[in-house]
């Protein structure tokens, strides 16, 4: 194979371009802005970026591309009908968020059952009050609907903390820290059994507004829903009217339809949501942890060798 011009599409460290050198010491690494992407893709035969920026514009300029590697998970701006149809390889990043996020997870858990937000909503009113409700998460049952890297170290830390996992993916398989596997036609089973409910699977069509009144209304009242997947599988509306209805617990919400979160959202003042700027994957760790993975399948690429995190183009993950 000949010798690859790659172009990344973000900031590298000497140490993230020494990790490349390792595996292709003959590569020639293009790091360019947004806006430079353009003026260096003629000839390029990797493109390194995120999935959430919008390859359309370069793709007359991408004469050579072979691969696009996205350095998250989600590759929603990578798969406009030129390169579903073309024959680039597409892959992601998906494993590398499983700690930071699955961290993320159990905290907005712990935060609920040990009251945290009615305590630090005390605090700054310098108010000496116990929250309404102390719990613990042992023995609770949390439902986690998606079961990919992510939902399993979320199940690996429910585990661990004493409760009852139940996953939602669409096949069954053998999994570990897993009490009771459902298949995606058995979601209505599931939810009215759990107290907390993690989103934790992909956005594609068949999951689009997978969470809506229906849905909301199958779980308890004392539940606690948490999304850190992507906002479009949830009616917000239908969120909003459970939670101020009293249907719902709480929410803790990393990821929204819009974003940011206008300024005028509902979501801001419910005292019963806990909100983060779609920041559960975020670890000092990130970059090392993508980087590696990169080189990695570079290797492979280079190699002819089978590649790690293949994206089905026409299914979109």
């Amino acid at each position: 194979m000949n010798t690859p011009i790659i172009v990344v599409v973000n900031p590298l460290s000497d140490r993230h371009l020494a990790a490349i050198a390792n595996v292709a010491p003959d590569a020639e690494v293009r790091v360019v802005r947004t806006d430079e992407v353009v003026a260096n893709i003629g000839d390029a035969d990797i493109l390194v970026t995120w999935g959430t920026y919008d390859i359309t514009p370069l793709l007359p300029a991408a004469k050579n591309l072979k691969w696009i590697h996205s350095l998250s998970a989600g590759i929603e701006c990578l798969l406009p009908a030129e390169i579903i149809h073309s024959d680039a390889i597409l892959t992601n990043s998906t494993g590398i968020h499983s700690i930071p996020v699955s961290e993320h997870v159990l905290s907005l858990m712990l935060a609920f059952s040990r009251g945290l937000p009615e305590m630090l909503r005390n605090q700054v009113k310098k108010e000496w009050a116990r929250p309404v409700v102390l719990d613990e998460l042992h023995e609770k049952t949390v439902g986690i609907v998606g079961l990919g890297n992510i939902g399993r170290e979320i199940a690996k830390k429910c585990k661990s903390m004493g409760m009852r996992v139940l996953a939602v993916k669409p096949t069954l398989t053998t999994e570990l820290f897993i009490d009771h596997l459902y298949t995606t036609s058995q979601l209505d089973e599931v939810l009215p059994q759990c107290d907390y409910v993690i989103a934790a699977t992909p956005l594609i069509q068949e999951t689009k507004n997978l969470f809506d009144a229906g849905r909301f209304a199958l779980m308890k009242e004392t539940a606690v829903f948490i999304n850190i997947a992507r906002g479009g599988l949830v009616v917000e509306q239908d969120l909003i009217d459970a939670l101020a209805s009293g249907k719902l617990r709480g929410a803790g919400l990393d990821v929204f339809a819009t974003e940011p979160l206008p300024d005028d959202h509902p979501f801001w003042q419910m005292d019963k949501v806990i909100l983060s700027p779609h920041v559960a994957g975020i670890s000092p760790l990130y970059l090392d942890r993508a980087i590696k993975l990169f080189a990695d399948n570079l290797s492979r690429y280079l190699d002819g060798r089978e590649m790690l995190n293949m994206v089905d183009k026409e299914r979109g993950y």
